[in-house]
């Protein structure tokens, strides 16, 4: 079986190629995304290292396909390390990168939130839910406005945090550069903070959204790695391992 790790929007592609051709099951860590897979073998499912390996032996895993978002450290270091204890193909997809020369850049979140430490005025955040924490530690008398997915786990983690309804922005992508400037204008944002996400995540338009309105873009670098950009390579790699019918 090919056990693909989903989480981009690049996942549909493939399995359009594979559907009924071989056997896999795409495993997803929300009911949101099983939602977007409708259709196809999709489980919500999220484990860690040893967890991963008891799944690729009680599925006959022949092949681990990572697909997770670029910023999924954990995920695939754990999902590398269990295809390559259980002796198996691990497959790595990475979104094609950006151009992210002449923005400010960080290479991580915490170096962001030091910058950003010294600064005043509204801040829009664009990077999910996961790292908002580092973030409203740190706020001080700003306004830091978060767009989420309007999934329950997002909303539940504002929630925890104690972050006002009005500073919450709960849509789904994607969001094009007229609609990025509406949001980021409504909020008076002064700094957009971004993940260096790719062409899929709406990358682009962010910046150009920021460059329209005057706006300071803050880019979240993202993690280095190497695998497959192409998801027809992905195909071929499938191939010649045998596991198309």
């Amino acid at each position: 079986m090919i056990w693909i790790i989903g989480g981009t929007s690049d996942v549909k592609k493939l399995l359009l190629m594979i559907h009924k051709k071989a056997d896999y099951a795409v495993t997803v860590a929300t009911d949101e995304g099983k939602r977007e897979l409708e259709g196809y073998h999709c489980l919500v499912k999220k484990m860690n290292c040893e967890e991963m390996r008891v799944f690729i032996r009680d599925f006959s895993v022949k092949a681990v396909v990572d697909m997770s978002h670029p910023f999924a450290v954990e995920v695939t270091c754990n999902a590398r390390k269990a295809a390559q204890e259980e002796g198996i193909e691990y497959i790595r997809y990475l979104r094609r990168g950006e151009e992210v020369k002449g923005y400010r850049v960080f290479e991580t979140f915490e170096d962001c939130a030091r910058y950003l430490k010294e600064k005043e005025g509204n801040v829009f955040f664009t990077i999910g839910s996961k790292n908002i924490e580092l973030f409203e530690r740190i706020k001080g008398n700003s306004r830091y406005v978060y767009r989420i997915l309007p999934a329950e786990f997002s909303i539940s983690r504002c929630k925890e945090l104690n972050i006002p309804m009005e500073n919450i922005v709960a849509m789904k992508g994607p969001f094009s550069v007229q609609l990025n400037a509406a949001l980021f204008k409504e909020y008076e944002a002064k700094y957009v903070v971004m993940k260096e996400s790719g062409e899929e995540g709406g990358f682009r338009e962010k910046i150009k959204a920021c460059e329209i309105l005057g706006i300071e873009p803050l880019v979240i670098k993202r993690p280095e790695e190497s695998g497959i950009q192409s998801v027809e390579e992905i195909l071929n790699r499938i191939k010649k391992l045998g596991l198309i019918k």
